[in-house]
């Protein structure tokens, strides 16, 4: 590993903040064996001052992880479809990822991770929260354990990108379309991470409609008890945005929400997403 890069846990849970490196420029291959070690690791990974990453230099530094995804219901700009321009106007009440989730799980192959740059952030609020569902599932007692082990959720785009959800909702700089009709995908409720080999939970609120031959109303209770437990503060960090940093979270074992407690302000940030791969 490169002298100059500093790598520096921000919570017990996940999360640490890398300096020393510049992810405009082409990355050594010791410097990238560091940011992806430290990726797995950690979980997310937060870069501060990245002020020269373009829309072509983050795909780059994206594409070392996988190929780039295209969302199927928000679309990107209009010269780089694969990035999403994530813009909340001062006057507009609502914003996009509001909740916990997991991004693109509602997907057969759901993504690896995702790459938020900040343009323009507003003076206070606006933080980011990741909660580790490694070690969420890792608190769990052996009894709930083994009762998770062979379940399978149904996971869709249906209910958030539906004529009433949060992120099909018209946006002045957001262009989003309505999925009533999103198709259902199964996926393990506890997932093996691909690459650490560590378990972890695989629902989230935002895309897991009920367990698989289960009803919604049978399904509800313990959803709603794995929900409430894998968001506790115990398994989370937080970050404060600043112009130009950059956060990558692991979507395989993570979720996020994006506070929206800045009101009056704008708030303009650019994601890439790298596909991944089906759960196990």
């Amino acid at each position: 590993m490169s002298a100059s890069i500093d790598i520096q846990p921000v919570a017990g849970a996940l999360g640490a903040e890398i300096s020393g490196i510049d992810l405009s420029g082409d990355l050594s291959n010791a410097e990238f064996d560091a940011v992806h070690q430290a990726f797995l690791d950690h979980q997310v990974i937060f870069f501060r001052d990245q002020h020269d990453l373009q829309p072509d230099a983050h795909k780059a530094f994206a594409s070392r992880f996988g190929s780039l995804n295209v969302h199927p219901y928000v679309a990107g700009m209009e010269s780089h479809p694969e990035i999403l321009e994530i813009i909340k106007e001062p006057d507009e009440k609502l914003n996009f990822g509001g909740g916990w989730h997991s991004d693109m799980s509602f997907l057969e192959e759901p993504a690896l991770g995702s790459i938020l740059h900040a343009i323009e952030v507003p003076p206070y609020g606006g933080d980011t929260l990741f909660a580790s569902q490694t070690a969420a599932y890792e608190a769990l007692s052996p009894g709930m354990k083994a009762m998770l082990e062979d379940l399978t959720a149904i996971h869709s785009a249906s209910r958030e990108y539906s004529s009433k959800g949060a992120s099909a909702q018209a946006r002045q700089s957001m262009q989003a379309q309505q999925a009533d009709d999103a198709p259902e995908y199964e996926h393990p409720v506890v997932r093996t991470h691909p690459e650490t080999g560590r378990k972890g939970l695989y629902i989230n609120p935002a895309f897991t409609l009920r367990f698989k031959d289960m009803t919604t109303r049978e399904s509800r209770p313990l959803l709603e008890y794995l929900f409430a437990h894998s968001r506790e503060e115990r398994f989370t960090c937080r970050f404060r945005w600043s112009k130009g940093a950059v956060a990558f979270w692991d979507n395989r074992c993570c979720w996020h929400y994006a506070l929206n407690d800045y009101q009056g302000f704008r708030r303009h940030m650019r994601r890439v997403t790298v596909n991944g791969d089906r759960p196990v």
